[in-house]
């Protein structure tokens, strides 16, 4: 929503959530809303490809951050998930948390097969959210993420609809 715009753009603007994605801090909220311009408009189609979520404390309402799911060609049943959440929220579960409910709408909701993640090799604390919620390690792709730092490698995971599911 449009009301989240303030909070997309200090999320996106964070060096802490920027050093591992290739999308680069925006130079202003024009550029943020840009980025997520696509997103609501996708968010309200009828068949919508590309999913996201803004993740909210119960508690308070506070913005934790955001989700993603990128839906492949139908035939596959293969979608793809990411995630951004603010350096605020690390280490408490929330990430954790919301991407196993992303992976159980995804299954039961959606009827997909696999869905798929990657994270930069130095993204400790990302393979580690990924570990948590079930996903599979695969492989690694070497030198894919352009990132500020340079070329990185990424570890590709998946979890598959027959595997066993992380309450």
């Amino acid at each position: 929503e449009w009301s989240d715009l303030d909070s997309i753009h200090k999320l996106h603007s964070l060096p802490e959530t920027d050093e591992f994605n290739a999308l680069g801090i925006p130079k202003n909220r024009g550029e943020t809303k840009a980025v997520i311009e696509p997103w609501i408009a996708e968010n309200e189609l009828n068949n919508i490809k590309n999913y996201t979520f803004a993740i909210e404390n119960r508690l308070d309402g506070e913005f934790i951050g955001l989700f993603g799911l990128k839906l492949g060609n139908e035939k596959y049943k293969r979608g793809e998930v990411w995630y951004k959440i603010h350096v605020d929220y690390w280490k408490k579960g929330y990430a954790t948390e919301s991407l196993k409910a992303v992976i159980n709408f995804g299954f039961e909701t959606l009827k997909l097969h696999r869905i798929e993640a990657g994270c930069a090799v130095e993204n400790i604390g990302s393979f580690k959210v990924l570990e948590k919620a079930g996903m599979i390690r695969e492989g690694r792709l070497r030198q894919v993420l352009p990132l500020k730092s340079g070329w990185s490698d990424n570890f590709e995971y998946s979890i598959l609809e027959t595997d066993p599911r992380k309450k």
